[in-house]
């Protein structure tokens, strides 16, 4: 537990107490604990980062944070319950990191990493993410499977799928689609799914540690009383547990401490689903949680409630956050069949309502795949377990070739954007050189660091003779440390101009914002 002892701002601590007096009765059983409470939401949040799991292991990201910082003691610490996080400084800005540029890691505030970690997830898994944006989750899911199969990510806000999409392709994510609608009414023509995520829409006073300002707009009796942000978390939910195939598993999380939007969501539903759905007791070794509510301002929940996890800032030094893992009535979470994802319906398989979108490659498009594995020396079976689309007239996108797709709802996007097709010549995106560029060997161009900085903010620079020596004139991927950055034009006149995207030119601390999208 944090010292009791950190300062804080008199008049901050005030309005928490106020805002927050309801909770008080659920931190009585420790003696000083509401006071470590109020201690730890006036404290700021630690950042929080995940290596990829594809490209870098966990290690190999310390070193090259640590190395790159400069800093004596280090900046970072394990993150003791999750092999691929490491914590750092309250207000270290990772966007602005060249390795966040390259989609070396993900920054994701601890707590908000737990729930897919609960999702038990393995390759051949059919997955819905009902709330996805800004992808966080998604991704982890994904690359949870492999980056092969099929993650449907859904979110409310239209605004809000390109920042998705964004962070999907600087991670290099191939196996998901993704949708805009209400996850409420989301089609049952959608199929059924082994998994589940309802990261639901919340008050989100957990996030009280990296969003200061919203204590002062946090109102107990409108919190407690929001029949209609209560109403759409119950119909996340409902439409979780019908989309939910027989013994697939359904998480549900939000960044609150509100019993209404937690615990008496989840009560509800286990009630009408009338010992259909069960809450699974599950455990994080190394985490300290604590347990779920069973009564909350008169109501009585089923004891079972106990099995859901609550997340106290006193006593994680995260967030708050709510986690309830629950299971659908039946033999087993997955056909025997699914072992083996498949992109088409095979005969016999499973009687699904449900039609898979197919996704051909135009016969005009065929040449484009060897022509790019020529130019840049990729090996030939760079491409199995894949498949190209044409998605829009801009270009290819890429995708898992055991991706399945339901034809609804209409998927705002497939797959990575890899190869614009409607310049020329033809251009691999930054994404598709962050996913491919390790392989590459030739047409490559290894920088020095302050080269590195110069390209990523797309100035023009020119490489000694002897890191162009595997270059000719044309379209290059360009490298730090071994580490794809994106895209160069190497020019007659021996100069390397910068391809990298304008609205990906944050990084390195200069001016700007991180990474949102691909720009291309």
């Amino acid at each position: 537990m944090p010292s009791r002892h950190n300062s804080t701002d008199p008049d901050q601590a005030a309005l928490l107490r106020r805002c927050m007096a309801r909770y008080q009765p659920l931190l009585a059983d420790e003696p000083g604990e509401w006071e470590d409470f109020i201690a730890a939401l006036c404290r700021p949040l630690p950042a929080c980062v995940w290596a990829h799991p594809e490209r870098l292991s966990v290690s190999e990201l310390a070193d090259l944070i640590q190395a790159e910082e400069n800093a004596d003691p280090p900046v970072l610490a394990p993150v003791a319950w999750s092999p691929d996080a490491l914590c750092l400084p309250a207000g270290f800005k990772a966007g602005q990191r060249w390795w966040y540029c390259a989609g070396l890691a993900h920054a994701q505030e601890e707590a908000s990493q737990l729930p897919a970690r609960l999702m038990d997830l393995r390759p051949g898994l059919r997955v819905l993410d009902l709330c996805a944006a800004p992808g966080g989750k998604t991704a982890q899911m994904a690359l949870a499977l492999g980056n092969r199969g099929t993650v449907l990510a859904n979110d409310f806000a239209r605004e809000r799928i390109a920042a998705l999409q964004g962070n999907l392709d600087r991670l290099g994510v191939v196996n998901v689609s993704t949708t805009w609608g209400d996850g409420g009414n989301f089609p049952a023509a959608a199929g059924r799914f082994d998994r589940v995520l309802v990261d639901a829409p919340c008050s989100s006073e957990g996030t009280l540690r990296r969003n200061r300002s919203l204590a002062g707009r946090l109102d107990p009796d409108l919190i407690a009383n929001n029949r209609r942000l209560q109403g759409r978390q119950l119909a996340l939910l409902r439409k979780a547990v019908q989309l939910c195939r027989p013994g697939g598993r359904i998480v549900y999380s939000t960044c609150t401490f509100a019993p209404e939007e937690n615990e008496s969501i989840v009560s509800r539903v286990l009630e009408e689903q009338a010992g259909r759905l069960a809450l699974r007791p599950v455990a994080v070794e190394g985490l300290t949680t604590s347990p779920g509510l069973t009564a909350w301002g008169g109501q009585q929940f089923d004891a079972s409630l106990v099995h859901c996890l609550r997340l106290w800032p006193q006593r994680t030094d995260t967030g708050g956050f709510f986690v309830a893992v629950l299971e659908k009535e039946g033999d087993a979470p997955q056909s025997e069949q699914a072992s083996e994802p498949v992109s088409e319906p095979v005969s016999g398989q499973e009687s699904e309502s449900w039609a898979f979108a197919k996704l051909l490659t135009p016969a005009e498009d065929d040449h484009w795949l060897p022509a790019l594995a020529e130019h840049y020396g990729w090996p030939v079976d760079i491409w199995r377990g894949l498949m190209a689309h044409r998605q829009t007239r801009r270009g290819l996108h890429l995708l898992a070739a055991d991706h399945a797709a339901p034809l609804l709802p209409t998927a705002e996007g497939r797959g990575l954007f890899f190869l614009r097709t409607n310049i020329r010549p033809p251009k691999l995106t930054t994404a598709g050189a962050l996913l491919f560029g390790r392989m590459a060997s030739r047409q490559v161009m290894e920088l020095d660091r302050e080269q590195r900085n110069a390209y990523l903010v797309r100035q023009t620079l020119t490489p000694r003779p002897a890191q162009c020596a595997d270059s000719r004139p044309g379209q290059v991927i360009v490298r730090y440390c071994g580490h794809p950055l994106g895209v160069g034009l190497f020019t007659r006149s021996g100069t390397l101009e910068s391809l990298f995207p304008s609205r990906w030119s944050g990084c390195v601390g200069v001016a700007g914002a991180g990474p949102s999208r691909s720009g291309e």
